[in-house]
């Protein structure tokens, strides 16, 4: 095993111990858990936000282009599944 890794594992090790440690209190578990859930709230009202800025600069919001994203994927998927089978009925003919 090389020092990197060695390394790495070390770090792993110390990391979980101090996870331990600190969520081993249930006070401070909950109070990480609290925490981490207002910072999720204020995150989405960031989004929500920045979405009714770019609404009124008449800009496309990021959740507009996180839906067309998805809806590319989904016509890509079925061009592929189309191509598929136009190959093999091509396949198929000759």
């Amino acid at each position: 095993m090389g020092i990197r890794d060695e390394l790495k594992k070390q770090a792993l090790g110390l990391s979980g111990k101090a996870m331990e440690k600190l969520l081993g209190d249930e006070k401070r578990a909950l109070a990480v858990a609290n925490a981490i859930g207002r910072v999720q709230r204020g995150k989405q009202a960031l989004d929500r936000g920045q979405d009714e800025v770019m609404k009124a600069l008449n800009f496309a919001p990021k959740s507009d282009f996180k839906a067309v994203g998805k809806q590319l994927a989904g016509l890509k998927r079925r061009l592929r599944e189309l191509d598929e089978k136009l190959e093999a009925l091509s396949e198929g003919s000759s």
